[in-house]
Order: structure tokens, then sequence, then C-alpha cells
């Protein structure tokens, strides 16, 4: 571990160490100034930027509580310097990338967004979605880059998903829109960081007051051996070492305490193993479910039957098997007809979700056939309320209060908090619209 000296000697104290050691120092003094003066505290002005502009980053599957598993100073300096969500950032269901990434640059639930998923298919048309989806027709809703170049302003995206769909006002402008590339290759990571932080060498004007980054780790290693691994410390600490790299580019370029800085996570992770399989074949005494009918087995089930079929007689049948006793695991699934799942979920009012949706309870899997292969790992997709699949939330600028922690929230509630930072009238969608006023600085 490198030790706090070790740092020092080697550059600068970061203003970001300097702020919380001052912060820190001066608790007891705040609070009793405060205490007679009834003052509360307000937005920082901007020294340097002319314009408030918000860095979104997000670090795919890091789980909430990978932020305590090693030392990680630069993450740290945010927490310390910024606001951040205490129990971690609660994901949209189903708690997987593309469907959560989508949600977070809109405000809408998948429902509403349209990505149902990763993979999906649509039963109007039989067309196929994908990760390499760019057709506009999938991608519903209004995008943050859109909503800000629709009123004036100017943004760039980094691989974030939809991004790249030519939607509305937005054109995924050249040097402003980085398409995404599934193989990165070492070093692409810093050069992902160095095309933004060029963005803070243009002219004020031609900076983009949106700007919204995607990091591929640590999800690979993630599913490659779970959260508990020592090859997910690793993956955290480059993380760490990009949000450095992040905070020293800024710090040089003067607008590091200008920025709102906004780092999030997708979606968590949780450990799987073959034991924790659930095979619809086992389900045959009861009713044959053809893989021809499944659209996606794990960790959500969705069933598809072909007409002919009535889906809550399938729904009952598939029950009265998983609930005899008779089928290994089966107590692990639970299959519902789409619109009786829970209404927390909000994964029901979308002719794109398949009839029939089957919940497993955390690190079961469902297969179609037993097999012999022996398989440990890490998976996410689950049900959100389940604690595994949180995220991070950790906001560091001019308008958050430094050492606070908020409650969980659902990470549908990021796009209006963006909004209001920036000054936007949010499109329609699903947030609060008093989320903002609870979590940012009141402005002079």
């Amino acid at each position: 571990m490198i030790s706090y000296a070790t740092v020092t000697a080697k550059k600068p104290i970061s203003s970001c160490f300097i702020f919380a050691f001052l912060f820190f120092s001066s608790q007891n003094a705040v609070v009793s100034l405060n205490q007679v003066s009834n003052s509360q505290p307000v937005a920082r002005p901007l020294k340097k930027l002319d314009k408030h502009v918000v860095l979104l980053i997000s670090s795919d599957g890091f789980r909430f509580g990978y932020q305590f598993k090693t030392n990680l100073p630069n993450i740290h300096c945010l927490i310390t310097n910024g606001t951040e969500a205490e129990t971690g950032l609660i994901p949209v269901f189903p708690t997987v990338t593309y469907p959560n990434h989508y949600s977070i640059v809109t405000g809408l639930y998948p429902a509403y967004h349209g990505i149902i998923n990763n993979n999906f298919v649509d039963p109007k048309t039989g067309d196929v979605f994908t990760m390499a989806s760019h057709e506009p027709e999938w991608w519903l809703g209004e995008p943050l880059w859109e909503t800000a170049v629709n009123q004036g302003l100017k943004a760039a995206t980094y691989i974030w998903p939809g991004s790249e769909v030519r939607k509305g006002s937005w054109d995924c402008p050249k040097g402003f829109c980085q398409h995404y590339n599934s193989y990165v290759p070492d070093g692409d990571d810093d050069d992902r960081v160095d095309t933004i932080l060029r963005y803070f060498d243009l002219p004020s004007s031609d900076i983009p007051s949106v700007i919204t980054i995607h990091f591929n780790d640590p999800d690979p290693q993630g599913h490659q051996v779970g959260p508990d691994d020592s090859l997910i410390t690793e993956a955290v600490v480059n993380v760490d070492r990009l949000i450095g790299r992040f905070i020293d580019g800024l710090e040089k370029r003067g607008v590091f305490e200008d920025v709102s800085m906004i780092m999030v996570g997708d979606h968590g992770m949780v450990g799987t193993c073959d034991k924790k399989l659930i095979v619809l074949d086992d389900l045959a005494p009861w009713i044959k479910i053809p893989s021809g009918w499944v659209q996606n087995y794990t960790p959500l089930l969705a069933i598809k039957p072909p007409s002919g079929h009535d889906a809550k007689d399938v729904v009952d049948k598939m029950n009265q098997g998983l609930r005899s006793g008779k089928v290994e695991n089966g107590k692990y699934l639970k299959v519902y007809l789409k619109e009786d799942l829970p209404k927390r979920l909000h994964y029901s009012d979308s002719y794109r979700i398949a009839p029939i949706i089957g919940l497993v309870d955390e690190g079961y899997k469902v297969e179609q056939k037993k097999s012999k292969g022996k398989e440990c790992g890490g998976a996410h997709g689950y049900d959100n309320a389940f604690f595994s699949m949180r995220s991070i939330f950790i906001g560091h600028g001019p308008l958050f209060s430094r050492g606070r922690k908020v409650a969980s929230f659902e990470n549908v509630e990021i796009y209006n908090l963006i909004c209001s930072i920036l000054g936007l009238k949010a499109a329609p969608n699903n947030g609060s619209d008093e989320f903002a006023s609870k979590v940012l600085l009141p402005r002079k």
C-alpha cells in the first residue's frame, strides 16, 4: 500500500486533499458558527469557467462497497469533498448495463425508454436489439446530450450507451462523440481521459456543458471471478487511478473546483456458481418449456409462448412445479405474468417486455438443460432490491456539499439533477421534480 507520505513526496498535494484537511479540521467551528448564525451553505461561485460543466463518469459494474476494498485516494478525495449516496445508488430493473446507462441519462425506467435489456426481440417486427443497435426507433425518451443541444448547449460523449444514436437534434458530432469499441487495449482508458481533458483547452464557448464517459472496469473482472477476488481490487485501483488523472488534469487547467464531477456505476455484482442452478427441463412433468419460447434465461427469465398457449396457464404450471419440492432449487425462482410483477420494478408497461417474467433469487441462474461444466464467477441483472446490485453515486463540485451523505436513491433521479445544475428544462421523465433541491446546494 502506498503511504500518504510517499504520494506527497512525488507531487504537490492536490487541492482535493487540502480542502479535505480544512473541512474536517474545522468541523466543530463550522457547526458552532451555523448554530449561532443559522446560515445555510450555498453553492460556491465559479472561479475560472464562465458556465457550469457536468462531467458524468460511469464505472461499469462498480458495486457499492468496492470503494472500501483498498486505498483509493482519488475516489475518497471526491467522497470527502463532495456528496455521496451513503448506502449506494439503486439501479433500475433489470440491473444490466444498457437499460441502466440509458435510465441515468433519460430519467426513464426501461419500460418507457425502450431499452428493456441488453438484448431482446421486438415482438411486433421480430427485429433483434443488440448492444450494436443504433437505429433511433429503439431508443425512446430524450437523453441528456439531446436535451442540452436542444437548448443551445454543447455536449460530448465517450462510448456511453445510446450516445452514438443520431436522434432529434443530436447528430453524434465528430470529435465530440466517441464510438464504442468492446475491445479496450492497454492504455486506451488513459486516452479516453485525455480526450475529455482536451475539451477544457478549447475556448470557453466551445467547452461542452455536458460530458459523459463510460469505463468498462470492473465489470469484466466481476463476471470472471465474482466480487470478492483480488482481481477486482486491481480493477478498482485502476479506476481510482483514472479518477486521479481527471483530477490532476482539471487542476492543471485551474477548473477542478468549477466542474461538477459525478461518478456513478450502473449496477453491482454477486458471486455465482453452478450449484445454484434452476433447469427448465426439470419442469417437464408439469409443462414443457421449449428453448424457442425463451427470450432470456438469466438472471431475468423472459418467456413468450407462441399463439395458442395461454400465458397464465404457463405461469400457473411453472409455479406449481417450482413449488413442488421436486425441482432442484425450484423455490428460488418465481414466475409472473409481467402485469403481476411487483410495481416497484416498473417493468410491465412496454409491449417489448415478454409476457412471462421469472425472478431468480440472488446468485442463482436459469438454464435450459443440465450441464456438466463447473463454472463460478459473477453476475448481475437481479432484482434491484438486492443490496449486491447497488452501485455508487459521488458528486463533487460547486453545487455539492462537502462531506455530505444522502440516502440511497434510484438512478432515474440523476437526469433531473444534472438538468438543474445546468439550468436546463428537463424532458418528461420518471424522476421527481424536487429531488435536485434536496441534494444540491442552493444558489446565491
